[in-house]
């Protein structure tokens, strides 16, 4: 009989050639961090990260500890989406949202609760059936099909990132209380206008700006650096894509991250201006009672009164973030620009918008027009179900990083 020697540890196989890392390369794939994104998919997710390093051997009583793990994470996951819009009103009520401002002797410090920082990432999240394999193979073949592909991103992409939307069923900004977003012509008419706004924007700021990249922006981003997205447009303001490190990239609605004079067009870092609301007002505090979007909080009037806003460094005049606000248009330059990257897309692939705004809903009739396949990831209806070839309603950082984009 010829010996076989000791037995060998049970061996995982290993892919052909290593997939390239959906995360930062400071960021560790952890079993926990692999299933942090959601319980849907993480199965897979759990064996590329299992497979990524060359020669990786676990045994089988390893293996089942993870999978076990990995099932109590699921079910943890799927209980906490499962909360209702009262549960969520109620740990806002309690936490404040973390966030607080005192100027005060400290030069305005911002106290941020870590515990809701963390909590908050999936509060705002739609509820969502599980990922459907048949769905995946459809998506993947899309892409596999795509050599040229836009791609166009809505606030659904950055809920998973702890930003709230304003039209997501029972979690939105629309659902969870009347407020409305502030409207253009208010805010350049009304000096009083500007002063409430500043003043929560000031407060939110901190922690709106703290936001990180969840795996579906930097599924995108690689998707880029693989030469397989040909270009991307967001309607969000967060700048969440440029810190993944996308460049092919459009902001449709402007970014948080900027400010703009309205008398002289000079644009500066909104950082810088945080500096000069501090400086401004010395003795100021508030406390949120609310989060919105877009940097957005809730405060009283009583607590507005007696903000002070500086007015533009170079020639007085008042300032207003570059966006796009409600009721106002987009640069007839950018709409333009995008317009000439979808006709020379194959393939347009739409990512957590509803597609009710007109400014970005007219590219998809333009790609209608071309005659260019359009599917669309959304948790929800969209204004353009009826024109999309495939409709998936998962998790956009569940499905993307599955998708492999050679």
């Amino acid at each position: 009989m010829v010996s076989r020697g000791p037995r060998r540890p049970l061996a995982l196989a290993r892919p052909r050639a290593a997939r390239p890392s959906l995360l930062p390369p400071s960021a560790s794939r952890s079993l926990t961090e692999v299933v942090h994104g959601g319980a849907a998919g993480a199965g897979i997710r759990l064996g590329f990260a299992l497979t990524a390093r060359r020669g990786l051997r676990i045994s089988a009583p390893q293996l089942f500890r993870g999978l076990l793990r990995l099932l109590l994470l699921a079910v943890f996951h799927r209980l906490m989406y499962q909360l209702s819009v009262s549960q969520i009103e109620a740990v806002q009520r309690k936490m404040s949202f973390g966030l607080k401002v005192r100027s005060a002797g400290d030069h305005g410090t911002l106290s941020l609760s870590r515990r809701w920082a963390h909590e908050s990432v999936g509060l705002f999240v739609p509820p969502s059936p599980p990922l459907d394999p048949k769905k995946v193979k459809e998506l993947q073949r899309f892409v596999t099909l795509s050599k040229r592909i836009l791609v166009m991103t809505g606030a659904g992409i950055s809920t998973e990132s702890g930003i709230p939307d304003y039209r997501s069923e029972g979690v939105g900004l629309y659902a969870r209380t009347d407020r409305r977003p502030i409207q253009h012509r208010d805010f350049v008419q009304s000096a009083s206008i500007r002063q409430r706004y500043w003043a929560r924007n000031f407060v939110g700021w901190p922690r709106f700006s703290s936001h990180q990249p969840n795996p579906a922006h930097w599924a995108l981003s690689n998707w880029e650096r693989l030469g397989k997205l040909y270009w991307l447009v967001t309607q969000n303001v967060d700048a969440l894509h440029t810190k993944a490190g996308s460049q092919r990239l459009t902001e449709l609605h402007g970014c948080m991250h900027r400010v703009l004079c309205l008398a002289c067009g000079e644009r500066t870092a909104r950082r810088v201006l945080q500096g000069r609301f501090e400086a401004l007002n010395p003795t100021w505090s508030a406390e949120a009672h609310g989060l919105a979007p877009d940097g957005d909080v809730f405060l009283t009037e009583e607590q507005v009164q007696s903000f002070q806003v500086p007015s533009c460094a170079r020639c007085a005049g008042p300032l207003k973030p570059d966006v796009v606000f409600f009721g106002d248009a987009v640069n007839p330059g950018k709409v333009d620009f995008v317009h000439k990257r979808v006709r020379e897309a194959d393939s347009l692939l739409v990512v957590g918008s509803s597609l009710q705004v007109y400014s970005g809903y007219r590219f998809i009739l333009m790609a209608q027009e071309k005659k260019l396949p359009i599917a669309i990831l959304n948790i929800g209806p969209t204004r353009s179900d009826h024109l999309a070839c495939l409709k998936l309603e998962s998790r956009c950082g569940d499905l993307l990083p599955l998708i492999d984009p050679r």
